[in-house]
């Protein structure tokens, strides 16, 4: 039985969100709750994901933060070395944040941290030999991983709902890593 007695609770052909906005439509049926299953379906989603694959870095030793941050790094192609700046508009993250994340980092010996030649205000963060030769092992299970997880979803499925989300989120204005107003927590 559901939250709200009505006994219709997931199915196979029915998700938790369907019963959210059972519930929804019961308490409230002057709201449209139908609107609210979309973005309830993506939110759930992403956490789902967000578990499972935290779960496989964490078979890595590694955090999700600090794969994102080696991930950053590794796709910024040689020699692997980005910005303070940079990295934070990347993960979306103050620069407080990134400094305190790098230095957990520098402590596994996974980066280094160095002053930029330039300009000795910018701290400039590189992949270590130990870093890049994790990312690497890690980047390969990481996307079986996402293949697995996806994989109720047939190719057509997927490029629809990636088109989709696209338009989402160029609509939502993330087009971009440059910073986009202010600093994410």
């Amino acid at each position: 039985m559901s939250a709200n007695g009505s006994g219709a609770g997931p199915t196979p052909e029915r998700d938790a969100v369907d019963e959210i906005v059972d519930q929804w439509r019961a308490e409230r049926p002057d709201l449209d709750s139908e609107i609210m299953a979309l973005p309830g379906r993506i939110w759930r989603a992403a956490n789902l994901l967000n578990r499972a694959v935290a779960q496989q870095h964490a078979e890595h030793g590694l955090e999700g933060w600090e794969f994102d941050v080696l991930a950053t790094l590794r796709r910024s192609g040689a020699p692997y070395t980005l910005s303070g700046k940079e990295l934070g508009a990347a993960a979306m993250k103050t620069s407080g944040a990134i400094t305190n994340r790098v230095d957990r980092l520098v402590r596994k010996g996974l980066v280094e941290r160095n002053t930029a030649p330039h300009d000795r205000r910018t701290m400039l963060v590189s992949l270590t030999p130990e870093g890049l030769r994790l990312v690497d092992e890690v980047a390969e299970s990481h996307v079986e991983n996402e293949k697995r997880l996806l994989s109720s979803l047939s190719t057509e499925d997927r490029d629809v709902l990636g088109e989709a989300l696209r338009r989402l989120l160029i609509s939502l204005g993330d087009t971009s890593l440059e910073p986009q107003g202010p600093e994410k927590r």
